[in-house]
């Protein structure tokens, strides 16, 4: 694979001592000349949409700074998880666990610090490198919060809570259950809504899965002719309409991980997607929970995994950074 060419330096608004003013100072011409130097690079345009909402959700809280623009070009070498699902089937267990930390702490520092909330969290907006680096990214629809709530409807519905779908008031609670939608995606290898049957199941794991608890209530409904627009899976159904899954969220029961994975793993799961927002996880719980916990104890690869996983040369030292 032809390595990415790497950008000249470029400074924010140089000022005669020879440093650079961050943060407030960065302006629109700045941010412009950023973008421009994003079309240097050999990016699809999912990826230079992303990094442009980016960069300009930077500049927005005052913290657009000198080097963030090679940050970032070395943050889209290995694109989004929504693209590693598709190379991989489906996603190991350890690797959500590295996944499910950046996320935490990129919603922990979005809501301590600037005081928003992401709202729009799916594998798409998760960015990976080849250093091992996991990212937050798409902030163009995250929202200033007043006294902790919000009112606005925007993104990606399929993704949405069931309190945001039905219109009431939501919080950052809102965006920890469209981080639980995401995780069963990853590690079943397609949107979880409606549930995988015993033979959908088997036919993505190869074990028998028949009497598995996880999955036999929701099972046992009858289930919508349709199926989800971003699946992965061998589901062969024909898409469902949006009306049939938004119903689908709001009154039927949350989907769960099938017990082919960790308990632990299972419990965190669990714990997003309470329908109820007020009994959901917050992410406080969350980041000592057991799998969190597990998750950071232990040794995993995640640079070598996505480098095999998508093509990419692995840098000598990875840096196997999450976050913000």
């Amino acid at each position: 694979m032809q390595k990415r060419k790497k950008p000249d330096p470029i400074q924010l608004n140089p000022i005669p001592d020879g440093n650079a003013v961050n943060g407030t100072g960065a302006t629109e011409t700045n941010l412009e000349a950023l973008q421009k130097k994003l079309e240097e690079l050999e990016l699809d345009e999912q990826q230079r949409k992303r990094l442009e909402a980016f960069l300009t959700q930077k500049q927005k809280v005052g913290e657009l700074k000198d080097d963030d623009f090679e940050k970032i070009c070395e943050l889209g070498d290995g694109g989004s998880l929504d693209q590693s699902l598709k190379k991989a089937g489906k996603i190991p267990e350890q690797i959500l666990g590295k996944v499910s930390i950046a996320v935490i702490k990129g919603l922990s520092y979005l809501r301590e610090k600037h005081k928003i909330m992401h709202r729009d969290v799916k594998p798409s907006n998760i960015l990976v490198n080849s250093r091992g680096e996991i990212k937050l990214c798409d902030f163009g629809v995250s929202g200033q919060l007043i006294d902790s709530m919000a009112n606005s409807f925007v993104g990606t519905r399929s993704y949405m809570s069931p309190e945001r779908l039905q219109g009431t008031h939501y919080s950052v609670q809102s965006d920890i259950w469209s981080m639980g939608l995401s995780l069963v995606e990853m590690a079943i290898g397609r949107f979880p809504i409606p549930p995988p049957d015993a033979k959908e199941l088997e036919q993505i794991f190869g074990l028998p899965m028949e009497g598995d608890p996880s999955f036999s209530e929701a099972s046992t409904k009858p289930r919508p002719p349709g199926r989800p627009g971003s699946s992965y899976g061998p589901d062969s159904r024909p898409p469902m309409a949006i009306f049939e899954l938004l119903d689908y969220i709001v009154n039927e029961p949350p989907p769960k991980l099938p017990g082919i994975f960790g308990t632990e793993f299972q419990d965190f799961v669990n714990k997003c997607l309470i329908k109820n927002p007020a009994e959901r996880a917050d992410l406080k719980q969350l980041m000592v929970h057991p799998f969190i916990k597990t998750s950071e104890a232990e040794e995993v690869d995640f640079a070598g995994w996505l480098c095999t996983t998508i093509g990419l040369n692995q840098p000598a030292t990875p840096t196997h950074g999450v976050g913000m």
